[in-house]
Parts: C-alpha cells; structure tokens; sequence
C-alpha cells in the first residue's frame, strides 16, 4: 500500500510561507471571481478602498482593486511551484451593472496577463462550456436591436506553466509516470480546448458563521486536472480551498495536497466531507476502469484492433504507453482535527478489485 498526505491552512493565501519555494508539482483552484457579488463582501473586507470604488459606482476601479488582491496570491503560485510545473485556473468574466452601465469585466485576460507578468508562460486554455437551464438565450432589449447582449455561459480554465518542460530522469520516476498514464480516449477527450461535459455546482452552506454559498467546481474538474498535469505523488495546491473538492480530486489521483482557506469555518464541512468520501471515491475511480471496459467491448464490436495490454487491470489498451497504467484505489483516511490534516492509504486496487476487470 502507498500513503499519501493532505493539510488545510486557515490562513490567507498570499502568504504561503509553510511551503518552500519550487516545491510543489501542480496547481489547481478556482478563485473568488471579481465584480461577482457574491464575492463583494469578501474582498471589501481586505481593502476598504474597494468597497469606496463599488460605492461611487467605479466599476473598473473596484475591479482593478480586487485583482490586486488575487495578484499577492498568483506571486506565491510562481514561487511555490517546480520549474516544469503547471498551474491551472478555473475562472470566469463577469457581467454587472454599476452606477447605470452595464459591462463585462474580463476576469481571465486580466489574471492572464498577470501570471505572464510573473514568468510564467501561457499554454492553451480549455473553455468549459457550462449549462443553464436558462429558458432564456438572451438579455438587454430582446428581440430589438441593437440593446441586447450575448449570454454568458462559459468560463475558463487557464493553464500555465512554469519554465521549461518537466524531465522525468530517474528510473523510478519514469515508472511512475508511466503508471500516471491516462488511457487514449481520455486523453482524446480531456486535451480537448471545449468541455461539455461537466456541470456546474452551486453548494448552499448551513453553518453559522460561514458564508451562505460556495463557488465549487465539480469534482470531475479539479479530478481531470490533476491527471492530466501531474504524476502520482506530486503535490498538488489549492490556495482558495473552500469546500475541499481539490483535495477530494488529488486523494482520488493517489497525489499529495496542501489547501489554503481563509474562512475557518469551513473546517467542519471539509473534514466531514472527505472523512466520509471512500465509497464516492473508489466508484470515481472504478468508472473510469469501466468507461474503458465499455470502450474495449464497443471497439471489438465494430472489428477494431488493439495491439497493447495492460497487465494490471486485465484488458486491452490501444497504445503502449496504456500498458503500465495503474489506477490505485482508496484504502482508509484518516483525520488529525488538531493539525488539519488527512493521512490516506491507497489500496493496489479499488473495490471491486481485478476479477471485475477480466479479459474481454
């Protein structure tokens, strides 16, 4: 059985001295959006002059004030993270009205030329295409031109990375990437720059003390991520954890992780979230096996070839480097409440183990 370790920092995370310097493998998160007011009173809170800009109805002045607030957070990104490391970060613009005027406020192009700003350098991005069940396509004057404006229904995920392509020189580490390997048709699917397949998630927050809602990715986000821009245990970072779905995604990827959440209040919800999520995790896992199953079964259906075979799992792949792929299953997890911190075993296989993956 293989370990890994999972830490939560109550602390802001423009400071993220607990970690050294170009230590860390990949990030992933999704910030606080700018001029989305569900956000407001948090960056009012860290400077007074945002909420005067708000006030006086200077829509790109607060704007430009709250990005100043996410910029302190991008420079420790850079520092924390290995040359060859990736970030990735799903955000998305906003349209608000302020003091009469209606506009978009780009989020993306603005922490875009931010983190290129610091070094790193900009790969292509992917937009996720959310859904709506909006029974509207349009907004402003309607069916009169020329007042109306599009929908926004798409965010972005920005990935970047930090110097130069990361080398893999050692023996043991080349094994391990290759058992970090993601099957063809993931790969086919994941690498793609449009995403319609994953839905947004809204989460309503009971606790006093806490805010009322979170701004959550799905799991499958952060869970895609992480497979597609680390190896088995990288370190992974969230410096906006909120609910904890970055730390749930690198358990289920065998990856170490560090979160940061300013709100402590969060901390009952993300222990007894992941504490319980063994049997959520395992079936996350589990799917993909059987996705690929499924794939084999429909591919011989329709008189395909496959030349390669993975020994582990017991089925057929369609390229070499599927061969040694390994998808490791969660054992146990455990909490330390006092330190914040989760210990996970993972197990050679998820439950049900190999004999549900035999020969097709």
């Amino acid at each position: 059985m293989t370990s890994t370790s999972h830490l939560v920092h109550f602390k802001d995370s423009s400071d993220m001295g607990a970690i050294e310097s170009e230590s860390v493998n990949l990030v992933v998160t999704s910030p606080p959006y700018p001029m989305v007011e569900m956000w407001d009173d948090l960056f009012c809170a860290q400077d007074k002059e945002i909420k005067t800009a708000l006030d006086k109805g200077q829509g790109m002045k607060a704007f430009e004030g709250m990005h100043k607030k996410l910029d302190k957070v991008w420079k420790e990104v850079y520092r924390i993270l290995a040359p060859g490391s990736f970030a990735c970060i799903n955000i998305g613009d906003a349209t608000r009205t302020v003091d009469g005027a209606f506009l978009l406020y780009p989020n993306h192009s603005r922490i875009l030329n931010a983190l290129v700003g610091l070094g790193f350098s900009p790969m292509p991005s992917v937009i996720w295409r959310k859904q709506t069940n909006a029974p509207n396509k349009f907004m402003g004057s309607g069916m009169l031109p020329a007042g109306a404006y599009v929908t926004l229904e798409h965010e972005y995920v920005l990935i970047l990375r930090k110097g130069e392509k990361r080398e893999f020189k050692r023996p043991s580490d080349k094994e391990n990437r290759r058992q970090s390997a993601l099957f063809w048709e993931e790969r086919n699917q994941w690498f793609s720059d449009v995403w319609f397949d994953l839905k947004g998630t809204v989460q309503k927050l009971k606790q006093k003390d806490v805010r009322n809602r979170s701004g959550a990715y799905p799991f499958a986000l952060p869970y895609r991520l992480i497979n597609m821009y680390s190896a088995k245990g990288d370190t992974v970072v969230d410096p906006f954890l909120g609910l904890g779905t970055t730390t749930l995604a690198a358990i289920a990827a065998a990856r170490n992780s560090v979160g940061f959440e300013l709100d402590p209040g969060f901390w009952d919800t993300i222990a007894q979230r992941i504490e319980k999520s063994e049997p959520m995790l395992n079936q996350e896992i589990l799917q993909r096996l059987t996705q690929h199953r499924e794939f084999v079964k429909t591919r011989k259906e329709q008189n395909k070839p496959f030349k390669h075979f993975n020994e582990t799992h017991g089925f057929d792949v369609i390229t070499n480097q599927e061969r040694f792929l390994h998808l490791n299953g969660v054992d146990a997890i455990t909490v330390d409440k006092n330190k914040k911190r989760f210990q996970v075993t993972h197990s050679e296989f998820p439950e049900p183990e190999r004999d549900l993956f035999t020969v097709i």
